[in-house]
């Protein structure tokens, strides 16, 4: 990690990013330019800090209890100090409840949100792991070098600086034996059969079996996708899946970023992130679609009438840890 910027992802003096996380690498895989607009220049819609506002928090507060429990206090006692940390951390937090993302994600929705997720699993069937610090296994942070990167001499043939696989992994439990990543999600779209589909196979869970697995060194099985749907007027509904992962599919998964990353490269030293028209139309829509279906010559327009381009510091970055 010494040949990188302090807290940058990318090779100094280039685009060629070397510090990955899921996020980016589904970008990538997704649309070429769909990973240029938010990985590499920063554009986000103007009411997507609401959602990763809200996620943060969710997150946040379920890392309170679970701290909390491990420590030996009751379920209520841990509840109330959670609602309390909660409450005084979005105290200034005013999204704005007249936008889709405000009306669904507000002050309110979260509190309920928490609320009743801790009171549907207070018997929870899935045991939070204790690491051998005595410390729950909670919103963790990992970072570790990849046995391969791009070369960094003029020539192409010197020395290379390894690629860093980076993230955050909610819960490691122990569920019916087995040690399972436990990954919560938040939808407003009905959970079922069709939603659980999406994550297998997925970019992200397997990242995170792979990255369990070597960081701390577990027979990690697969991921526990916990989905909570969010409801304005009904309580809130709570729905879990499981996603397995075989060594074969790890094996693979690995193989096929070598060359994924490759084409990343060579997307950096040529400067341009070509268009994958075939997926402007999945999950609902790119939120870019809007932008690229306009003519080359006047997409900066909309551009930046309709995003706003982070500064630096503020960018989606791999290197930051929770």
């Amino acid at each position: 990690m010494d040949a990188l910027t302090p807290m940058s992802p990318f090779l100094p003096g280039t685009k060629i990013q070397i510090a990955w996380d899921s996020t980016s690498i589904g970008n990538l895989k997704t649309c070429a330019r769909l990973y240029q607009l938010e990985n590499i220049e920063g554009w986000v819609p103007k009411d997507d800090n609401i959602h990763l506002r809200f996620g943060i928090e969710y997150h946040s507060a379920k890392h309170d209890y679970e701290t909390l429990r491990a420590e030996g206090h009751s379920h209520d006692y841990a509840v109330r100090e959670t609602v309390r940390n909660l409450l005084r951390r979005i105290k200034d937090w005013n999204p704005d409840v007249t936008t889709r993302a405000g009306e669904f994600k507000n002050k309110f929705s979260l509190l309920q949100l928490v609320v009743d997720n801790l009171d549907y699993y207070r018997n929870d069937a899935a045991k939070t792991v204790i690491l051998e610090n005595g410390k729950p296994a909670v919103e963790l942070s990992f970072r570790f070098d990849l046995s391969w990167g791009p070369r960094t001499g003029e020539t192409g043939e010197d020395s290379y600086q390894p690629y860093v696989f980076c993230g955050h992994l909610d819960r490691v439990v122990d569920y019916a034996n087995e040690i399972m990543i436990l990954d919560s999600k938040t939808t407003t779209y009905t959970l079922g059969p069709w939603w659980f589909d999406q994550w297998e196979p997925n970019n992200q869970m397997t990242g995170y079996t792979f990255a369990g697995r070597v960081i701390y060194n577990m027979p990690i099985r697969g991921v526990i996708v916990e989905g909570a749907q969010i409801l304005k007027e009904d309580p809130n509904k709570f729905q879990r899946g499981i996603t397995y992962r075989t060594d074969e599919q790890l094996t693979e998964w690995l193989t096929d970023l070598q060359y994924w990353f490759d084409q990343a490269e060579s997307y950096a030293k040529a400067g341009y992130w070509p268009m994958n028209d075939t997926s402007c139309g999945k999950y609902g829509g790119c939120k870019f679609r809007g932008v690229c279906s306009k003519s080359p010559s006047v997409r900066r327009q909309f551009l930046a009438a309709d995003f706003i381009q982070l500064p630096l510091e503020e960018r989606w970055n791999p290197l930051k840890s929770r």
